[in-house]
């Protein structure tokens, strides 16, 4: 890159803060890159009327990050972070008949992400693709993230994608946007998000939990190596590992309850009154949330790698690793087992009487698990199912790398500011109608002090803060 170009580090020790911020001045252009070390990053550029106002911009910018501790340093001087793909094999199936499949749409890569809402179906894979489709199989749209997606969750109406390189993008609007950047030390395995804290589970059996200013609250490490598990309510951190289940309670004051789980944990599914593991040691296992007793098994012929539940738990649903599918009653009597006709199930979700995989051959598949469509798979008779294709135009959408400007708000926008609070910068709404008080969720690596910036929707979480819906503009 030509031009006069400033590069700076923040890498702390004990499992901090990882990221590199580059600025580079061209004449009348300001170009910023900034990201985890070791990745590309994103970029922001902007132009100024002269160039004396270019350079002192860039000034501005970095005194800004060396305040905050950031260093000159080489670029690649410092390695990334550390990122574990999920090595899974996927057998054929020894179900003497095919699931009864109504479409599939082949994403072209493996797929752990899920989410079905009552609207959408989406789904993230290993190259970042996270597609959103109707119940019908429509494509709907694409977003293309940076890095593969480890798992999608939802926290009330906002849809959340892990990745690998450590970045959580909210969804909910057109153009994703990083809200949460968990810490380079910490290989992540799964996610979840409750009421806008996040929780992360990851490789050594550590779990961390990360409230809605991306701030660090707390961490502990369980017994188990490889948490591929974590849930989490109103009452407690469910945390599945190479040990078993252990709950924690949420605002990390210990530990309430332990249960070894027949084999390590590989998934977890949570009901209101239940959490369940699916193991290596071909069972999922029902546990009560209050004190961790085994209160169902459910057994497979093979390693567990997914479950998901009819509501209320009154149906269960496991995948293996060997390309089958299977239902059980609550009780634990298995009611049938069926080939997915897609490989082996990574993550599933029910939903209306059908229930939704993906899969080992990245697929997105929707199978009719209602009793009339699963008596006459039985018997040999199933439907042809769809093949999804994706429109030549699909709508594709990436993380935004600059922040449009605008002199003067629309009318329905809201206005917020970022000001200095305890050496720290938040974002309060300025507009009328809304807590001045509250703080709200907003991208960390465009806040500047003073600042003030436009936003199309606010909605208030439950644990008193905002979130924002819609694009962000900076307001001049």
């Amino acid at each position: 890159m030509s031009g006069n170009t400033t590069y700076l580090e923040l890498s702390q020790d004990g499992g901090g803060a990882h990221k590199f911020y580059e600025v580079t001045v061209d004449g009348l252009n300001v170009t910023v890159r900034y990201g985890r070390i070791g990745t590309a990053g994103q970029v922001q550029a902007s132009a100024f009327p002269t160039v004396e106002k270019a350079r002192a911009a860039a000034a501005r910018k970095v005194g800004e990050k060396v305040r905050k501790g950031y260093a000159p340093a080489v670029r690649g001087g410092r390695a990334a972070r550390p990122v574990t793909r999920r090595q899974v094999a996927s057998a054929p199936s020894t179900a003497r008949a095919v699931a009864p499949v109504l479409w599939r749409f082949r994403t072209g890569a493996a797929a752990f992400g899920i989410h079905i809402s009552e609207d959408h179906c989406w789904v993230g894979n290993e190259a970042g693709d996270v597609y959103t489709l109707g119940h019908d199989g429509e494509v709907l749209a694409r977003y293309q993230l940076p890095d593969g997606v480890k798992c999608l969750v939802a926290d009330d109406f906002w849809i959340y994608a892990g990745c690998d390189d450590g970045t959580v993008y909210d969804l909910s609007a057109k153009l994703p946007f990083a809200a949460y950047e968990i810490a380079s030390d910490v290989d992540i395995f799964w996610l979840d998000i409750h009421e806008g804290v996040l929780n992360v589970a990851d490789r050594n059996g550590g779990l961390t939990v990360i409230d809605h200013e991306d701030e660090y609250q707390w961490s502990r490490k369980s017994t188990g190596s490889h948490a591929w598990m974590v849930r989490r309510d109103d009452r407690a951190v469910y945390h599945g590992h190479g040990s078993g289940v252990t709950a924690y309670a949420q605002d990390g004051g210990g530990e309430l309850w332990h249960t070894a789980t027949t084999g390590s944990v590989l998934f977890g599914w949570q009901e209101d009154h239940s959490v369940y593991a699916g193991t290596n040691r071909h069972v999922v296992q029902r546990l009560s949330k209050t004190d961790g007793a085994v209160e169902a098994t459910y057994r497979c012929d093979a390693a567990v790698y997914s479950c998901a539940t009819a509501p209320g738990g009154r149906y269960v649903f496991a995948g293996d690793c060997a390309s089958s599918v299977y239902c059980f009653t609550a009780d634990g009597t298995r009611l049938w087992k069926l080939g997915t006709g897609s490989g082996s199930a990574l993550s599933m979700q029910y939903l209306d009487e059908k229930l939704y995989m993906v899969t080992t051959e990245g697929s997105l598949v929707c199978v009719d698990a209602s009793e009339a469509a699963i008596a006459a798979a039985q018997s040999g008779t199933v439907p042809v199912p769809l093949d999804v294709k994706s429109a030549a135009a699909l709508p594709t959408y990436t993380p935004a790398t600059t922040v449009r400007t605008v002199t003067a708000p629309p009318a329905s926008g809201i206005v917020v500011e970022c000001v200095q609070e305890s050496g720290r910068l938040r974002v309060h709404v300025v507009s009328d109608g809304y807590e001045p008080s509250w703080n709200v969720q907003f991208p960390r690596h465009i806040r500047q002090a003073g600042a003030r910036y436009v936003v199309e929707a606010l909605s208030p979480a439950a644990s008193g803060f905002y979130r924002v819906r819609g694009e962000i503009q900076r307001l001049l």
